[in-house]
């Protein structure tokens, strides 16, 4: 047994990002698996095929309100960084929009001669006639912030600028922000960023002020995951909010008024907003509160002031049950809309708010995931909603949440569908848990090459979406397509998630492996034929699925994996994730991280799935060691393994489409070579 010795670790040295010696090891592995998965009339048709969905000029161009005017970030083909762009909503709503270019990022990065990718833009209210825009150099999640005068579209000269940080920036008003950077060693003799390498430290910042004389709100601990502080500008409830997150699920909460932190004594898991003189609480476990036990996921509303002074009468708007969910909510002037999941579908119920009264929600599709993408609460009952399927192209859904919504604009279909049909399933895990998933396939194909997709953590709800990609390149060409809705995700509620953190860990493998004995069970599939694909946290899905599951594998797709489970704390975001998956420090929690994790685990004598393992050199989330010391590690042992690092993007891989579509391609090419057949 070949077992990676974690206090002398051979490849510690893969762990320098842009050392001259670990890149020359990226680039001779790059151009093996190039060559390779590359050279295919299919893999040029996948990556042209991918691209053009990417870049499309007939997708729906999503938008969000700001004022009179609906704001879009587009890239296509012409234009593969992005343009920020606005428009009135009578021209939007036209079949040709006449869009009002304020940023051209391609022109930028020409001009500037820098890698810029676009990251957002955070617009001042009420006017919108600023913007805080965050430009990241290659995708990295580190932003340069730059203030941006919408009228005049040029930047502002004494503006509110930001170096290159994992900075936290937002408005206060027209002279003033709330920031958290690099501000210097603090008076406690501590930095100004926690160990998870986030702020932890926010200031008061005021226009034409040096950033070192900024004025001190919070200061957290260096143990924290980050700070904060946020302003509320809702007309007639402003209120200044700071934050101090514990942990990745856990931070204390207080309201600044007159000077003074009030704390908001909601659970420290709970999320809370407040609306005018209303609070909503969602605690993510049992809240025993004014005497009665709220489960986990209830939705409760309080009156805020009230709350504050240690009332604690409530009411109750949503309890789940053991097949529905609180997915999310959103609120308009005059209405609270629910998103649930009843068995991952969606269902949606609107109240009137403050009243709680039912109210319909007319022109809301059926059988199909429907998500709030915006309001206007401050000014109206307008409300913006996406509607899709597996098999049927994202819909744009416009209206008011009083009259009702109707179709405005829809994507075209992105493959044939009228063959292809979705059915939906429950494996049996090893506790005799029910785990839903869904199988998409043409209806002629019984059985044969099956793609399992997984991710199973952070509660992050794995919902019906339009699977334009997947379809052009694997389920129409015969590929069968797995969607699991495993443990550590949120589709039951918050308890679907948190049973399955730390010690419990091991539900998401049972429960991932158990959905793969199912497939092979029912004869969609065998072991020979089943591969698997996830990234990030599904990375380190895939790794334990190699390392502790092979037999029921034929091929594997890591990518942007955790997999040193041993040091992930140590490196970049890591230590904000031990609240997931616990301290490797801790003796006691690595006796349970240890029995699961990849990197430590690979073996010589257990035959392997055919792997490809992808990550990214800028991603600055997710440390590109872990996804170079595993390769390592199977290769050392004999293992079968491919490897690709994007010199470029970010967490999420590539940095335009023109990358995406080619990661994209290669991991199917490799899946049709190891687990399909060469003529699909």
């Amino acid at each position: 047994m070949a077992e990676t010795n974690t206090t002398d670790d051979p490849y510690l040295w893969l762990e320098d990002v842009t050392g001259d010696e670990a890149l020359d090891w990226v680039r001779a592995h790059n151009e093996p698996t190039v060559a390779e998965l590359t050279s295919s009339e299919r893999f040029a048709q996948m990556q042209s095929d991918t691209l053009e969905i990417l870049s499309s000029d007939d997708r729906i161009p999503y938008v969000r309100r700001r004022g009179e005017y609906v704001y879009n970030f587009w890239v296509d083909g012409t234009n593969p960084y992005g343009l920020w762009r606005r428009t009135t909503l009578e021209s939007y709503r036209s079949t040709e929009p006449e869009w009002d270019v304020l940023i051209d990022v391609d022109a930028l990065r020409t001009a500037e001669d820098e890698n810029w990718v676009w990251s957002g833009a955070s617009v001042l209210r009420p006017d919108y006639d600023r913007a805080l825009i965050s430009l990241s150099r290659g995708g990295a999640d580190a932003t340069v912030v730059r203030e941006f005068d919408i009228p005049s579209r040029t930047w502002v000269d004494d503006g509110f600028v930001l170096p290159e940080n994992k900075s936290n920036v937002g408005w206060i008003d027209r002279d003033t922000v709330y920031v958290g950077t690099e501000f210097g060693e603090q008076p406690d003799g501590a930095g100004s960023w926690t160990s998870s390498g986030y702020p932890r430290v926010v200031k008061q910042w005021t226009r034409g002020t040096d950033l070192a004389s900024a004025t001190t709100v919070f200061t957290g601990s260096v143990d924290d995951v980050a700070v904060g502080a946020s302003f509320d500008p809702t007309p007639g409830f402003p209120r200044h909010f700071v934050y101090r997150s514990t942990d990745f699920y856990n931070a204390e909460q207080f309201e600044l008024r007159d000077g003074e932190l009030r704390t908001v004594d909601v659970p420290s898991d709970a999320d809370f907003s407040v609306r005018h003189d209303v609070m909503l609480v969602t605690p993510k476990s049992e809240w025993t509160v004014d005497g009665v036990a709220r489960p986990a996921g209830s939705l409760l509303a309080f009156d805020y002031e009230r709350f504050l002074d240690g009332d604690r009468t409530h009411t109750v708007l949503f309890t789940p049950d053991t097949h529905t969910s609180l997915e999310t909510y959103a609120i308009t002037a005059t209405r609270l809309i629910l998103v649930t999941l009843h068995d991952v579908a969606t269902r949606l119920q609107s109240m009137e708010f403050g009243t709680w009264t039912p109210a319909e929600l007319p022109g809301v599709p059926d059988l199909a995931t429907v998500g709030v993408l915006d309001t206007d609460a401050d000014h109206s009952d307008e409300i913006w909603m996406s509607s899709s399927s597996f098999t049927q192209a994202p819909t744009l859904l416009y209206g008011d949440a009083v009259s009702g919504v109707a179709p405005i604009k829809s994507s075209p279909e992105r493959f044939d569908a009228s063959n292809v049909s979705t059915q939906q399933f429950f494996a049996t895990s090893d506790d005799g848990t029910r785990v839903p998933y869904f199988v998409i396939k043409r209806d002629d194909v019984e059985s044969g090459p099956t793609l399992l997709y997984g991710y199973g953590g952070f509660e992050n709800s794995l919902t019906p979406s339009y699977l334009a990609v997947a379809a052009r390149n694997w389920i129409t060409r015969g590929g069968i397509y797995v969607y699991s809705n495993i443990r550590g995700g949120g589709e039951y509620g918050p308890s679907w998630h948190t049973q399955a953190v730390k010690a419990g860990r091991h539900l998401v493998y049972e429960d991932f492996s158990s959905v793969a004995r199912d497939l092979v069970a029912r004869g969609f599939t065998t072991p020979a034929t089943l591969a698997a694909q996830g990234g990030s946290n599904g990375g380190l899905l895939m790794g334990v699925m190699a390392t502790t599951y092979p037999e029921l594998f034929g091929a594997l797709v890591c990518q942007v994996p955790l997999i040193d489970m041993r040091r992930y704390h140590l490196l970049l975001a890591g230590a904000s994730w031990m609240a997931e998956y616990g301290d490797p420090d801790d003796p006691a929690e690595w006796e349970y991280i240890s029995t699961y994790s990849p990197y430590q685990r690979v073996r010589s004598d257990v035959g392997y799935p055919q792997m490809l393992v992808t990550t990214s050199t800028r991603d600055d989330r997710v440390h590109p060691g872990h996804a170079r010391k595993f390769t390592a590690a199977l290769e050392a042992a004999g293992q079968p393994v491919r490897y690709y690092e994007n010199i470029e993007g970010g967490h999420g891989g590539a940095a335009d489409n023109k990358q995406a579509a080619f990661k994209s391609a290669l991991a199917y090419e490799f899946l049709w070579r190891t687990v399909g057949a060469t003529d699909r």
